[in-house]
C-alpha cells in the first residue's frame, strides 16, 4: 500500500488542510471562499455532490478495480487557482502517448485511460455559497440540494442537479434533470445531450430568451412563451416574461420539458 500526503500553501484566500491517498481511496479537505468553486475531474466513475455540514469542502473517492490496471496506479492532483480548487483523478500515461496525462482547471488538461479501467467514484461535500463543477466521461453526475452555481459534464451518463443557484449541464448518452433556484444570470445557460431527455425547472416569474430543439421528441413548457417565427413541437424560439437571459435546450433523441419550480 502506498500513501502520499499532499500539502499546499494558502493561495488567494484558499487554505488546503490535508490530502491523503491510499491504494483504495482518497480524501481532501479545505476551505474555499464563497463564490469560488470546487472542481472535480474524473474519467471512469460517478460524481456525487451534497451539502457540507460546515464551511469546509470535503472530497473523497472510492477506487474500484476492473480487468485492467490497478488502483494503486491512480494518483490525485490538487490545483489551487484564481477560480478555486481543482482535483483530478490522474491515470498512468500510456506507453507511446504523444503527451503525458495532465490535470488542469476548467475543461483543459489531458487524461488517456488506455489499458486501465479502474473506476474512481467521487463524493464531494460542498458548503453553502461555494460553486461546484463536476466532470467525468463514463459516469453519472448527481448534485443534491446545493446553494451555489453548478456545472456538470459527462459523456456516457445521466446528470441530475438541484440547487438554489444557477446550473448548466452537458452529456451525450444520458438524460438531464435540473432544478434551479436563481433566475439571475448573464450570457447563456446550456443544457445539451444527444440521446436523452432534458427537464429543467425554473423559478416562477422568470424572464428569458429560450431556444429548445429536438428531433425525436416533443417540447413541453409550463411557462407562457411568446414564439418567434413558426411554432413547432420539436423546435421553439421565444420569450418568457420580459426576456433577457438566454436559455439553450437541445437534444436529438428525447423530449424537452421546461417546468415551473
Amino acid at each position: 500500500m502506498r500513501t502520499t500526503t499532499l500539502t499546499a500553501a494558502a493561495v488567494l484566500g484558499l487554505v488546503a488542510l490535508s490530502a491523503d491517498l491510499t491504494a483504495q481511496d482518497y480524501e481532501w479537505q479545505g476551505l474555499i471562499e464563497q463564490g469560488r468553486a470546487i472542481e472535480v475531474k474524473g474519467v471512469l466513475g460517478d460524481i456525487r455532490a451534497i451539502p457540507a455540514s460546515g464551511n469546509r469542502v470535503e472530497v473523497t473517492a472510492v477506487l474500484r478495480e476492473g480487468r485492467r490496471g490497478y488502483a494503486e496506479d491512480i494518483e490525485f492532483d490538487m490545483i489551487e487557482h484564481s477560480g478555486g480548487v481543482t482535483i483530478c483523478a490522474v491515470y498512468p500515461t500510456p506507453r507511446n502517448a504523444d503527451e503525458p496525462n495532465e490535470c488542469r482547471a476548467d475543461g483543459r488538461g489531458r487524461m488517456n485511460t488506455r489499458n486501465n479501467d479502474v473506476q474512481v467514484h467521487f463524493t464531494v461535500h460542498v458548503p453553502a455559497g461555494v460553486d461546484f463543477i463536476g466532470r467525468t466521461v463514463n459516469g453519472d453526475v448527481d448534485v443534491e440540494s446545493l446553494s451555489g452555481d453548478v456545472e456538470a459534464f459527462t459523456v456516457n451518463g445521466d446528470v441530475e442537479i438541484s440547487t438554489t443557484g444557477l446550473a448548466q449541464a452537458v452529456t451525450v448518452n444520458g438524460s438531464i434533470r435540473a432544478s434551479l433556484g436563481s433566475s439571475d444570470w448573464t450570457g447563456r445557460l446550456e443544457f445539451e445531450t444527444v440521446n436523452g431527455s432534458i427537464t429543467v425547472e425554473l423559478p416562477a416569474g422568470i424572464g428569458a430568451e429560450v431556444t429548445a430543439k429536438t428531433i425525436n421528441g416533443n417540447i413541453e413548457t409550463d411557462f407562457p412563451i411568446t414564439i418567434e417565427g413558426r411554432f413547432s413541437t420539436r423546435r421553439m424560439t421565444g420569450t418568457i416574461g420580459s426576456g433577457g437571459s438566454r436559455l439553450w435546450l437541445e437534444t436529438v433523441n428525447g423530449s424537452i420539458r421546461l417546468l415551473e419550480r
